[in-house]
């Protein structure tokens, strides 16, 4: 993957940026914020750290949308004093990247951001494949590492997915989670599973850092660094008539974004919370 632009240099495109860098998962980096030099400053900030931290990265500051031209993925990100891109700046922004960016992946990185995705797809007629949301993936490593405390093990051993609406309506697919390969139900009894969904609603929203981290995971598996799967917000399928709200799925990633959507086993339980999550 050859460019990757962020638009909004605020904490979290600052941290994406970095992020992003440090795993030179790409070739360049445009950060894009139309507050003065804020962008190019925070480029060369990140720029200077490459000799310490090893990284090959090219960054640059913009004020203008425009250069987000060419890159293969452009994230939302929130603005420089403004917060995260929603509502109908946010739209309008997708809009214009439509036009300037034809053919890009557009990742929506931060946690308010899943009414943009599900207006970009219904409103602009947007593909559901390449406009999605990575932050339900921040909320799934912290689930992760939540569980390993619980069973003192490590957040790698674990495996488990969030779907749903969170914070609220956060589904967890107990069922089909694992431990080191190990089936977590039989590791985690089912009060401790309701506690630790308690505990998981109530790290929403995550922090610029884990959102970073998000992020870039979904980068990294568009590039193909990795086949990991991912929860990410999705649109409904308009095209089948689907009448549903955008929410968290488990989802592969390729170049062009996403290529399918992978449900996991569920239970009556579970089915019956993801159906209501995901009603209008």
């Amino acid at each position: 993957m050859q460019a990757v632009a962020i638009v909004g240099a605020g904490e979290l495109g600052g941290a994406v940026a970095h992020v992003l860098a440090r795993r030179d998962v790409v070739r360049s980096i445009t950060l894009i914020d139309e507050s003065g030099r804020v962008a190019a400053g925070k480029a060369l900030d990140i720029t200077q750290a490459a000799p310490v931290e090893g990284f090959a990265t090219e960054l640059s500051g913009s004020t203008d949308v425009s250069t987000a031209a060419g890159a293969a993925v452009v994230i939302l990100a929130d603005r420089s004093g403004g917060g995260e891109w929603q509502g109908e700046d946010g739209l309008l922004l997708l809009k214009r990247l439509s036009h300037t960016t034809s053919g890009a992946v557009i990742l929506c990185a931060g946690t308010a951001q899943r009414e943009l995705v599900d207006r970009g797809v219904r409103e602009l007629h947007l593909e559901r494949a390449r406009l999605f949301g990575s932050a339900p993936e921040a909320l799934a490593l912290g689930a992760r590492a939540l569980v390993a405390l619980a069973v003192n093990g490590s957040p790698h051993d674990v495996a488990l997915s969030v779907l749903g609406v969170p914070p609220a309506q956060t589904v967890i697919p107990w069922e089909t989670a694992t431990i080191a390969g190990l089936a977590l139900t039989r590791l985690v009894d089912q009060p401790s599973r309701r506690r630790l969904a308690c505990r998981v609603a109530a790290l929403w929203p995550s922090g610029p850092h884990a959102l970073a981290s998000a992020a870039t995971m979904v980068v990294e598996a568009m590039a193909g660094r990795s086949r990991r799967i991912a929860s990410c917000f999705v649109a409904p399928d308009t095209s089948a008539g689907t009448n549903t709200r955008t929410g968290a799925m488990p989802v592969r990633l390729g170049s062009t974004g996403i290529v399918d959507v992978v449900w996991p086993p569920l239970s009556v339980v579970e089915r019956i919370a993801l159906d209501n999550a995901m009603q209008l």
